[in-house]
């Protein structure tokens, strides 16, 4: 365990130092992040150098049982950490803790109003949190996820690094290249937003929270502050860059090597789902077309990217449109990206692994496997993943009924739950939709809908292994 606290402890001194950063770059804010750098590099140095010493030792001899606390931990850890300067500047704990759980998790549901009028460092600091976030989880889906078996996520080490499909040697390697990848498309990202009539300014905030499908913005009316038809391409283009997995980068760049099942189911739903809207647009409110698609794409991307961008209420789309809203919300970005929700290459195993197994109700006598890139899928991957699905829709269908029992609407009870455990950031209704605000909600639904967050970020067995009492008599 003493890896453990050298781990916290070192994401307590290196979340400190960003704070320190922050409050040299911006004086308006400087004392709130002085303050709280100081006091999260203290603690965090004290507690890393404290169990120095034991840690160095049990590197090398980690054990698979404790990636599930270490991962766990540290998210919770730079949750805490990223809501200390947010609290200093006078937001309530709650509030504040809500935000940077939001920022790190790369949600993009906000408690704060007035973001026009929001100084600089603070708006700076939510953009780190989701940047951090996003190349985090990125990281932890290539090192860690697949180690622990989390919801068949061991399939993606199969499909990203494994002897036989081997884009770089090692995990640490290619977390390396994705980090390049990553850092590369944000730069490009800011110059384009730049070109587009940003200022600087605005253009890194927006790259950082673009690319790591975050979607937290420096104005109230979140990217539709931004009127210009080429910034609202320019950003849908690169959301959805964001929600396409890295290893295919990787891939593309070291090999030339285009096809991937996910990339393509992806794809070609993104197509369907916003040619279906924008008909529904274009007959229903008599809009524009190019407008209509424009406006459709946006908003579409942004949900399935969990990016939680928004130009425009869709919800006042109608019915119809509001349910393909509420049902694309669930279905998140692919495999190794930074978007969250259940993933697309979950939901392609899913399909295959039904229809595998209507097959083999009506013929019994024939052998009849789920294949995914040409190979046969582990029935331990088949296993996992419907494993994830049941314990995704029963967490789902608690957290509402949680939501509810503190006093929050149907509506807004269901989507909240919905769009915390897919990372979405808006939700439905007047409330926690496109154009609302999480900040009415009381405080034991903002505490709810964090939980919700951090769950949906961690693809929930790594939180909830950690409440077996058989996992502590293991460790």
């Amino acid at each position: 365990m003493s890896v453990v606290y050298f781990a916290n402890g070192a994401v307590f001194a290196f979340m400190g130092m960003l704070m320190v950063l922050d409050a040299i770059l911006f004086p308006q804010t400087a004392r709130d992040f002085g303050a709280a750098g100081l006091l999260a590099v203290v603690l965090g140095t004290s507690i890393a150098m404290a169990s120095r010493s034991r840690a160095q030792h049990q590197f090398a001899d980690i054990r698979r049982v404790h990636t599930f606390v270490l991962t766990a931990t540290v998210w919770l850890s730079a949750a805490i950490a990223g809501g200390m300067p947010l609290a200093f500047w006078g937001m309530g704990w709650t509030d504040a803790f809500f935000e940077s759980m939001s920022g790190i998790t790369t949600t993009g549901s906000t408690v704060m109003v007035g973001l026009d009028q929001t100084p600089r460092g603070i708006l700076l600091w939510r953009a780190v949190l989701q940047a951090l976030g996003g190349i985090g989880f990125v990281v932890a889906g290539i090192a860690l996820l697949p180690v622990m078996r989390v919801g068949g996520m061991q399939l993606f080490r199969t499909e990203s690094s494994d002897k036989s499909d081997n884009e770089l040697n090692s995990a640490a390697r290619f977390a390396t290249a994705t980090l390049y990848v990553y850092l590369a498309l944000i730069g490009v990202c800011a110059v384009v937003y730049a070109f587009g009539g940003m200022s600087p300014f605005d253009a890194i905030v927006h790259a950082l929270t673009t690319l790591s499908t975050g979607g937290y913005s420096n104005y109230d009316a979140s990217f539709g502050h931004f009127t210009s038809p080429f910034l609202q391409w320019a950003a849908t283009f690169f959301m959805l860059l964001g929600s396409l997995p890295f290893a295919w980068y990787i891939a593309v760049l070291a090999k030339g090597r285009v096809r991937s099942e996910q990339v393509t189911a992806f794809l070609i739903g993104l197509v369907f789902v916003i040619a279906l809207l924008t008909v529904w647009l274009v007959s229903s409110r008599q809009a524009n077309l190019l407008d209509a698609l424009r406006l459709v794409a946006f908003n579409v991307i942004s949900v399935v990217s969990t990016t939680g961008y928004a130009t425009a209420d869709y919800t006042l789309w109608g019915p119809f449109a509001v349910t393909i809203f509420m049902a694309i919300t669930a279905i998140g970005g692919c495999t190794g990206s930074t978007a969250g929700g259940v993933k697309v290459m979950r939901w392609l195993i899913f399909v295959r692994s039904l229809k595998a197994q209507i097959a083999r109700v009506h013929s019994p006598h024939v052998v009849v496997s789920p294949h995914y890139e040409g190979k046969a899928i582990a029935p331990d991957v088949v296993d996992g993943i419907i494993f994830f699905f049941s314990a995704y829709f029963v967490t789902f269908a608690m957290l509402s009924m949680a939501l509810g029992f503190v006093g929050l609407d149907f509506q807004t009870a269901v989507s909240g739950a919905l769009t915390s455990l897919a990372n979405v950031g808006p939700g439905v209704g007047a409330i926690i939709g496109p154009a609302g605000n999480f900040a009415p909600l009381p405080e034991s639904a903002k505490n709810l809908l964090s939980f919700g967050m951090y769950l949906g970020r961690l693809e929930l067995m790594t939180v909830f292994v950690l409440f077996a009492p058989a996992y502590w008599r293991e460790i």
